[in-house]
């Protein structure tokens, strides 16, 4: 079959402004001094590497023809003209609140079938609260929020703390720092105030939730769907001192490839009963929100012990090689699955979607 791959690649300045920061040494205290970071250090997190365009070029090569098309202005001409049979969609977009969207509603304008989530689910999905709505209406566990659009909206802000502050439209802990977690009224202002002069979107203010945090693989549709092996985030492995988040920091700057920290387990160490919690309260969010064949959905527990959703990512990072602990294809290892089955495995969700398979 002939597959289009449709991708975002990295730039050199988001490497080199990531390489600019140093990694903290495991007895730095990151509560007093942690490492400060622009919102030009995460401009390219969602975007793929090249490593990881090639690695899943040469999965689908495995049984399909590929094409690679670079998601930028060049690529409706492209698409129209090379009319792939499906598009292998991992591309995430570069502006506005629908970035993830665009593509996607292309394919749709010009009638080719496409792995993956459609639009109006992947615009909705990177607005959390539009998504904390939806979960919250069909009652779905999730934290209490706020969103603060302006700065007088900041100067009458009130909230409990400890809180957390995240830009409304991002993914990939995009402007999730170790600072995004605050524990006093002025650090809470301080942190949505930087969030909307720096990144130029409302401030999503969020109840912290202080238990045990997990991510979790969906592979599937209907019937089919399944949940891959349950991944915990291991807070403990990270430097001394800084907050029990999965920061910025935490997933691009402290693990590397190189020198990888010990942050996950897989399978996560959950009773049945936990276990079984958490795999339905994803299973009707996926179903809620209206996931296509992959997501992966991020998890934590409040002081009672019961799974909420925190983040639901229909564009799960695919990182190929073992030692970048990318989570989605960590639980696909553990389900039996090697990268290039994993991949080939969400392009035949998406060709039995269009009866194409």
């Amino acid at each position: 079959m002939d597959v289009a791959l449709v991708y975002n690649v990295k730039k050199e300045e988001s490497t080199d402004a990531a390489a600019s920061a140093q990694p903290l040494s495991p007895d730095h205290q990151a509560a007093h001094t942690h490492t400060q970071l622009s919102p030009s250090a995460d401009a390219f997190a969602e975007w793929d590497t090249i490593e990881t365009i090639h690695a899943v070029r040469d999965a689908l090569s495995l049984r399909h023809s590929v094409t690679l098309i670079e998601a930028d202005e060049h690529a409706y001409g492209t698409l129209r003209a090379s009319r792939p049979e499906i598009v292998f969609n991992i591309a995430e977009g570069r502006f506005g609140a629908s970035r993830e969207a665009q593509m996607p509603a292309i394919y749709e304008m010009l009638n080719i079938p496409y792995t993956g989530s459609d639009p109006l689910t992947l615009g909705i999905c990177l607005d959390k609260s539009r998504t904390k709505e939806i979960l919250s209406y069909y009652n779905i566990p999730n934290p209490k929020f706020a969103v603060v659009s302006s700065m007088s909206e900041v100067r009458s802000l009130e909230f409990p703390v400890p809180a957390m502050v995240k830009p409304l439209f991002e993914g990939s802990s995009k402007g999730i720092f170790d600072s995004s977690l605050v524990h006093s009224s002025n650090e809470l202002t301080a942190q949505v105030t930087k969030v909307i002069e720096e990144y130029g979107q409302p401030a999503l203010v969020e109840e912290f939730l202080p238990g045990r945090e997990f991510t979790v693989a969906m592979l599937g549709n209907g019937e089919e769907l399944k949940v891959l092996p349950i991944v915990e985030i291991k807070f403990d492995s990270l430097p001394s001192g800084v907050n029990p988040i999965y920061s910025y920091e935490a997933k691009w700057i402290w693990d590397q490839g190189s020198n990888p920290l010990e942050i996950f387990d897989c399978p996560a160490k959950v009773d049945n009963a936990l276990k079984t919690a958490i795999e339905d309260v994803c299973r009707n969010s996926y179903n809620a929100l209206r996931c296509r064949d992959w997501s992966r959905i991020d998890v934590r527990l409040d002081k009672n012990g019961r799974p909420n959703i925190i983040e639901i990512n229909p564009l799960p990072g695919i990182l190929p090689k073992i030692e970048d602990n990318s989570c989605y294809p960590k639980a696909a290892r553990m389900a039996g699955l090697n990268y290039n089955e994993m991949l080939n495995a969400v392009l035949d969700a998406g060709l039995k979607r269009y009866g194409l398979l």
